[in-house]
This record gives C-alpha cells, structure tokens and sequence, in this order.
C-alpha cells in the first residue's frame, strides 16, 4: 500500500518544519566545517566526498521509521549540500581563464534553481501514487549515479595541487594539462614559504582580510534572509497579492525559472560591468521589484511576471556572492572562505522565513512586509560597494 506524503510518521505541520530546517542546518555545517577541509585534501575528494554523503543519507531518508531517523538523515543530507556547492564552485573558479572567472563560478550556481524547477515537475504528479519512500530513495540514487563519472573524470585543482604539492604533485598536474591539451609543465613552483601560515579560518583574517571577510559574511546573512523569504512563502505571498491557490504554483515555478535566468545572466553581464556593479544593479532592481510587488494591485499574468522578474534579479543578484568569495581569498583559504560565507549566511536563511511567517501571522499588510525585506537588500549594495573599494586599495587578491 502506498503512503501520502509521511503520513506513516504522523508527522505535524511543526515537525515538518523542523524537517526543512534540519537541511538548512546541515547546508550550514556542511559549509563551516566540511568545506573547509577542501584547502588541505583538495577539491575533487571532498566534492566526491559530499556526493556520496547526500546520496547514502537521501537513500537512507526512503528506510526512516522515526521523525528523528529523517531529521539526522536530512542533516546529512545538508552537510552534503553544503560543502559540495562551496567546493565545486572553488574547482571552478580555479580552472576558468581569468575574463570568465565569475560567468563560470555563477553560470554554475544557476543549476540548483533549474534542477529544483525540474524536480518540483517531476515529483508533483507522482506524489499521490508513489510513496515518499521511493521518490526520496529514487532521488538518492539519481545522486549516486554521479559519482562514478565524478571518480574517473573529475580532475583535481592544479592551483591546489601547486599551492599545496602533495606527494606526486607534478605528475598529476602533467597528467590533467594532457587531457586538456596543455602545455605540459617541467617544473613545479616554488612553494610559498608561508604555506603552512594564515590557513583555515583564522586565514579569513589574517593579511588585512578582517574588513572584506565581515563585509562578505554580512552580504550573505541579508541575502539568505531575503532570499529564503521569498523561496518559502511565495505559493502564500502570491495568494495574499489576489490569486488562487492553482496559480500560486505557478507564481513559485516562475520564479524558479527567473532565478536560473538571473544565474545565467549575471556572468554574462559582469564581463562588461564587473562583478561588484552587476551584483549591485541586480539587488538594486530586486529591491524595486519586491516593492512594487508590494503595493501594487496586478492582474494575474502581471503577478506571474514579477514573479520571474524577482527570480531573476534577486536569486542572480545574490548567487553573484560566489564568484564574490572566490574572487576575494587566495587558493590557499579559498574553500575555507566559501564555506565560511555561505554557512555563517545561513543564519539568514533562518532568520528570513520565521520573520515573515510571524509578520503575515499578525497581518502585517504586504506593502510593508516587501518594504522590510528590500532593507537586507539595500545593505547587501553597501557592503558589495565595500568590497569593491577594498579591492581597488588592495588591487586583488594574492594566490
């Protein structure tokens, strides 16, 4: 006999919401204290590493008897998530040429909104005949199936490989330029002499990198805050701005799909306007959008477009803060700081939907609530402006 969704549990409303945020939870751990150690295995075992944690805990999800058997395994699950999204966006910032370093770094952020468009499409007609069970044991194994690809085709960071040199360092560096058709190096060079120096988190603010790692840590808290804002209560926000429950579905699909859009986008344009100014005009044009969101009366098909618009501008804006962090520290700590960014940020992520709920439960007028929410915003713009007055004084970042 097949279940509706964790029935079987008897799962509540409350339990179900401490459910989602044992993933963020995880997201947070897996950034602060799995990612990290991407700056001294290296980037492809820990990226092998997390595809393999997400995928036994989602496998293991589908066998949960208990709530608390979900909870942990959905930790895990986020502890995966965490440190793959902060490591493969290192990989990538290491092997883009230096013109397409953020168009590679946010170009591939912009697969996690698309993939959880496609999932929501796949799953909605499947939920009332399929059990739980076997969508999350099908989701793990979906996982899983990447990681023998991952093991024979994902090469190592030859920055990390240079930066650190491990045991037959020049040799695995030969062996990756020959696959991509490189010049092959005869030496390798000179190891810094300060290598084993300013590493981990105390690295974050060594070296003068106190003021840009603070400004760094706060764009993300404010974006994590508007930002899971929106991704939790858009169905509930678009119902509140005038349309049923039906369209409300598609008011959050549209959104996803403007977010991958913005992702997109926003590597494209930064090649004209840099990364700080096209971070900037994003949330700048977020702000206004979740304003007039706000305030003014639309017909549906306008709802809808705002919907993209906001998707497009908020999420693109805001996954701008990866090619920012990647940008920001040397190869040294670069995984460290990523990590550290996007899961000191998730206090955002908490903070975001527990105030709303709380404003839409004492009937806060929506005009206000998208006024509050375009603040985060607005402070975001600043401290990008600070990085990017940082980095003129200090002329970038030292490898």
């Amino acid at each position: 006999m097949l279940h509706p969704p964790f029935e079987r549990l008897g799962l509540t409303s409350g339990q179900l919401g401490m459910l989602f945020s044992a993933g963020l939870a995880g997201m947070a751990v897996g950034g602060l204290l799995l990612a990290p150690l991407s700056d001294k295995t290296g980037r492809r075992p820990l990226i092998l590493f997390s595809v393999a944690l997400m995928s036994i805990c989602m496998i293991a999800s589908g066998y949960a008897t208990t709530m608390w058997h979900l909870v942990v395994l959905r930790l895990g699950v986020g502890a995966g998530i965490g440190a793959a999204l902060a490591s493969i966006s290192t990989l990538a910032a290491e092997y883009a040429p230096p013109k397409h370093h953020d168009f590679a770094v946010a170009m591939l952020q912009g697969g996690y909104p698309i993939a959880a468009t496609i999932t929501g499409f796949i799953v909605a007609p499947l939920i009332n005949s399929w059990s739980w069970e076997s969508l999350l044991l099908g989701a793990g194994l979906f996982s899983a199936s990447a990681i023998l690809p991952l093991f024979f085709f994902l090469p190592e960071s030859t920055a990390f490989l240079e930066q650190r040199q491990p045991r037959d360092a020049l040799g695995r560096i030969n062996r990756i330029e020959k696959r991509l058709g490189l010049p092959v190096s005869t030496t390798l060079p000179e190891k810094p002499a300060s290598q084993q120096n300013n590493t981990g988190v105390s690295g974050l603010f060594s070296d003068g990198m106190l003021p840009s790692t603070l400004l760094l840590w706060l764009t993300t808290i404010c974006g994590f805050m508007t930002l899971y804002f929106i991704i939790s209560w858009i169905p509930k926000l678009a119902i509140e701005a005038g349309l049923d429950i039906s369209h409300s579905i598609y008011a959050g699909a549209l959104y996803n799909i403007g977010a991958f859009v913005g992702c997109a986008t926003i590597g494209i344009v930064a090649l004209r306007l840099t990364l700080h100014r096209t971070i900037m005009l994003y949330l700048f044009c977020a702000a206004i959008a979740l304003s007039l969101f706000g305030v003014m009366s639309m017909s549906l098909a306008g709802v809808l477009i705002m919907a993209f618009l906001i998707g497009v501008f908020l999420q693109g804006g805001f996954n701008g803060s990866y090619p920012l962090a990647a940008g920001l520290y040397p190869v040294k700590v670069r995984s460290t700081g990523m990590g550290w960014a996007m899961g000191v940020g998730r206090i955002g992520a908490v903070i975001g939907p527990y105030l709303g709920g709380q404003l839409l439960q004492h009937h806060v007028r929506l005009s206000i609530i998208f006024q509050i929410y375009a603040v985060p915003l607005l402070i975001c713009i600043a401290c990008v402006f600070g990085l990017s007055v940082y980095k003129r004084m200090n002329k970038g970042v030292p490898s």
